[in-house]
């Protein structure tokens, strides 16, 4: 899932068949770890919010009270913009009346959408009130292992340190913590989230999703220049408005963001994705830390 366009809130849920040859993180040198990554342990220390998640494909599930019902299944999704969306199925359980509408966009297809309106929202006692949403069907073409209630967006995290540790299967989030500074395996950004990536000798810039359930997604024009041997086909990439096809292949890379690094990795090719889309299944071996206060991120192995 990844919003794209700056200014319209949209999501875009991305599902492709599973991989069956996941990324290979390379082993860190213990003494090139960024200083940043201890904030892992500080974040922790001075958790505003501090609950377990469970993985499944790669993307992050929690559970959550909406308007002091529930708990209902929520999706954590870097890549949605505003604090959240609701499904269907959440608007009917709770008997929701429409606020308004407005129009989203996937980068290459646009679609109406209808908002509502949720009094709270309880994550783990740490509590967001008077939330506008979009909502639309979000789960019933996923597995029913996979089907969310909800999606729980960047704003949510907004004014604060969020650590997504993959490793420990934990979210937390806190202000008493600050991602600053340069260098070191701090990445900044402009567009969340888009950081710096290297892939062997060629920089580019890689948008961070949790909600993809894919390690990467290259252009076309992007696996020319890093890429070699033949692309196979993979079926059909689903956006939110939009299908694409996709094929598949192995990239040697190395793959690096920040302190993490990533070779021998299989993705997904596209000639009309728009951006490289660094996915789940690439972030699921590292701690992310996002700070939107100062749009700074740290990804620690």
């Amino acid at each position: 899932m990844h919003s794209l366009l700056p200014g319209i809130a949209a999501v875009v849920a991305i599902a492709f068949a599973p991989f069956s040859t996941p990324a290979s993180a390379v082993a860190p040198d213990t003494h090139k770890i960024p200083p940043a990554c201890s904030l892992v342990e500080q974040a922790a220390a001075n958790a505003v919010l501090s609950v377990p998640f469970r993985v499944v494909d790669g993307r992050i599930y929690v559970t959550a009270k909406v308007d002091g019902k529930g708990p209902f299944v929520f999706a954590v999704d870097t890549g949605a913009s505003g604090m959240g969306r609701a499904d269907a199925g959440l608007v009917t359980t709770l008997n929701l009346s429409v606020t308004g509408s407005g129009q989203t966009s996937d980068g290459l297809g646009t679609a109406e959408v209808k908002t509502v309106r949720l009094a709270s929202v309880d994550l783990g006692g740490f509590v967001r009130r008077d939330l506008e949403v979009l909502t639309r069907d979000y789960s019933s073409k996923l597995a029913p292992e996979a089907a969310f209630s909800g999606i729980l967006g960047r704003a949510f995290f907004g004014d604060g340190l969020l650590v997504v540790n993959y490793p420990a299967r934990r979210l937390i989030f806190t202000r008493a913590v600050a991602l600053t500074g340069e260098g070191d395996g701090i990445l900044t950004y402009e567009r969340a989230f888009r950081v710096a990536v290297r892939i062997g000798d060629t920089l580019t810039e890689g948008n961070l999703d949790t909600g993809a359930n894919v390690s990467f997604v290259l252009p076309k024009a992007l696996f020319d220049r890093v890429g070699s041997g033949a692309i196979e086909a993979a079926g059909e990439g689903r956006l939110t408005n939009t299908v694409v096809s996709t094929g598949k292949a192995m990239v040697k890379g190395p793959f690096r963001i920040g302190a993490a690094t990533l070779s021998d990795t299989e993705v997904r090719v596209s000639d009309r994705y728009p951006e490289l889309l660094v996915g789940a299944h690439a972030l699921q071996h590292f701690a992310l830390l996002i700070d939107q206060r100062s749009r700074r991120i740290a990804l620690c192995p």
